[in-house]
């Protein structure tokens, strides 16, 4: 296991100093009991919360949005004005986007982009309850995650699109509704399922009972998971068969290595400081990057970073559990992952790349990893798109909020940000200073 620095490689144009997000973070600390309450107040604030990136020049024929990036590429602005997108997923020359809309229950929207985002858009489904992960799975069938279910979509040419349900019965109360898909080589899917509350709260927000177990794992489909099945013609209803590894906060940034190996980064928790005042919630607990390993238990609520039993539970033996593979930054939030294998940017083949979502200062950028053949991580992340916070403070930017990822047909990179409700493309740069 090794911890991650945040330290700026190669990559990078310039050294960022970011300030905290001072507001948020002294209401975190308030109390534990809050957690239950996060989605229900990012709701009430992401329609406020929009900023219009400024642009200058082309970036590949978008307009180009001034962010770092690596020597020879930029970043576009391929989509804005969007409600809360999140996942996307790619087949040929069209780009499919599931866009939540809010926190509100069946405001979500299953967009597709043609020609590349350069032809019409068209509004594919509507009414999805809280949409978020989105992929193409190895039978070339398109699925769509909602906090309750899978269902596959069904496209028609000139038509509205249809979706039939081919997995029910998740789990999708309290803190972590949301799912994310990942796909495997053998016409399978990973579903993340997160933890109904931060560390096993009461359902009055106190503290767990350290003697006994969290009630969140001992359900037929235990939380704070990682699922896998095999879609059918028939529905299926997820059962403790389906579990694959436990004791993972919120596994949202999922992917699936070429060679068959899982990959998953994981939401750590908040509040530590709240159990323990001598613990920083600032710099601790660190969010696990894991080589997952099916029927392994990775230590939530019990256990943090590399093994420590959690305050709420100080003698439990942490020996057991799996350690991480590497501990990326605390509060990072890592969202969206994937292994890059195309040709467009030559350095980053075989690499990870994973998005950083969190509102502190270690989130609001897109990271890449070296991972081994068997997915074990080789060193630390390094910056691929950083930059928002410094411009976001000037005025000239909206903060960066990353979440989902996609490889266009031309090996470009896109990002989405729920936030604000825009997708960005990493490109080569073929402006005249770069030709």
């Amino acid at each position: 296991m090794t911890i991650a620095s945040d330290a700026t490689g190669s990559f990078s144009t310039g050294k960022q100093t970011m300030s905290g997000d001072t507001q948020w973070s002294g209401f975190l600390k308030k109390a534990c009991v809050l957690s239950v309450m996060l989605p229900s107040l990012l709701a009430a604030g992401t329609a406020h919360a929009r900023s219009v990136y400024a642009t200058s020049g082309s970036c590949d024929g978008f307009p180009r949005v001034n962010l770092q990036t690596p020597s020879g590429t930029c970043v576009g602005l391929f989509a804005s004005g969007l409600r809360f997108p999140r996942d996307m997923a790619v087949r040929d020359s069209t780009v499919y986007v599931v866009d939540m809309g809010s926190w509100q229950r069946n405001q979500g929207r299953l967009l597709a982009f043609e020609q590349n985002g350069r032809g019409r858009q068209d509004v594919l489904l509507t009414g999805l309850d809280r949409p978020s992960g989105l992929t193409f799975a190895s039978d070339g069938q398109l699925y769509i995650a909602l906090p309750d279910r899978v269902l596959r979509v069904i496209l028609h040419k000139n038509s509205p699109a249809e979706t039939r349900e081919v997995l029910g019965g998740l789990p999708s109360t309290g803190r972590h509704p949301l799912k994310t898909l990942a796909a495997d080589h053998d016409r399978g899917l990973y579903v993340s399922e997160g933890s109904a509350t931060n560390n096993c709260e009461t359902a009055s927000g106190g503290f767990p009972v350290a003697s006994q177990a969290c009630p969140e794992m001992q359900g037929e489909v235990p939380r704070a998971s990682i699922l896998w099945f095999r879609p059918t013609d028939q529905p299926q209803s997820a059962s403790s068969a389906n579990v694959v590894a436990t004791g993972m906060r919120n596994p949202a940034a999922l992917t699936v290595t070429p060679n068959g190996v899982l990959l998953a980064a994981v939401n750590g928790r908040d509040s530590i400081n709240a159990a323990d005042p001598k613990l920083s919630d600032e710099t601790l607990p660190h969010e696990p990057f894991l080589v997952v390993q099916k029927g392994k238990d990775y230590g939530w609520p019990y256990c943090f970073d590399d093994r420590k039993p959690a305050p709420e539970y100080p003698k439990h033996d942490c020996s057991a559990v799996m350690p991480p593979d590497l501990l990326l930054p605390a509060h990072a939030a890592p969202l969206g992952m994937l292994v890059y294998t195309e040709n467009a940017f030559h350095e980053l083949q075989g690499k990870v790349i994973v998005t950083y979502h969190g509102y502190r200062d270690m989130g609001h950028r897109v990271m890449t990893l070296v991972i081994d053949a068997d997915g074990k991580p080789q060193g630390s992340p390094q910056p691929l798109v950083e930059g928002w916070r410094n411009l976001s403070q000037s005025g000239k930017n909206p903060t960066g909020s990353p979440v989902g990822l996609a490889v266009m047909a031309d090996g470009t990179l896109l990002i989405s940000e729920d936030h604000n409700g825009t997708i960005l493309r990493l490109a080569p740069d073929r402006s005249p200073d770069h030709p």
